[in-house]
């Protein structure tokens, strides 16, 4: 749908629920994903990750995040990467946890910061995810493939290594193309 002025302050009213049953350990909380970059078309549903300093602090968090009404995915296949399903009512949202320096959390941080700062960036992502959209409107998996090879130029833009889109490939292939 077209971008929503009201997600930075869905963002907000989700982070005060967060931040306090986290903020002895954690970092920060971020607002990543498509709602997150003003202007940019999304699915109504807004992204935050909890950053934390380790990997060690993670079992802490999942448990704190569990005495706040979120119940642990696991990480659905994104190394460095915990996904959490909420049982609150209010805003749509997908909350995951991962630590500072992880892959995920990278991506998600320069791709959401290159969106931020180039418009014409960000109009062409815009486009390829209408184009998806209205291409795989029944068909998530196929939609996210759509979605990989801009990721990757956007993060070869910021330097990302070179061992690295090979791994993102792989996370965001079609379950049929992995198997082959």
């Amino acid at each position: 749908m077209p971008y929503d002025p009201s997600w930075p302050a869905a963002f907000q009213l989700l982070r005060r629920r967060i931040w306090p049953a986290v903020q002895r350990t954690a970092l920060s909380v971020e607002h990543v994903g498509s709602t997150a970059v003003k202007g940019l078309p999304a699915k109504p549903i807004i992204d935050l990750t909890v950053v934390v300093p380790f990997r060690s602090d993670v079992p802490d968090i999942i448990d704190r995040l569990s005495v706040v009404g979120y119940r642990h995915l696991g990480d659905q296949g994104i190394e460095g990467r915990e996904a959490f399903d909420s049982l609150h009512d209010g805003p749509r949202h997908h909350l995951y946890l991962s630590p500072q320096g992880s892959l995920a959390l990278h991506n998600h941080l320069i791709i959401r910061t290159a969106l931020r700062r180039n418009p014409a960036l960000a109009r062409r992502y815009a486009e390829l995810k209408l184009h998806l959209a209205q291409r795989f409107s029944h068909d998530l998996d196929a939609y996210t493939a759509g979605k990989t090879e801009f990721l990757l130029e956007v993060l070869s833009l910021a330097g990302l290594d070179t061992h690295r889109p090979r791994d993102i490939r792989s996370a965001n292939a079609l379950p049929s193309h992995s198997e082959r």
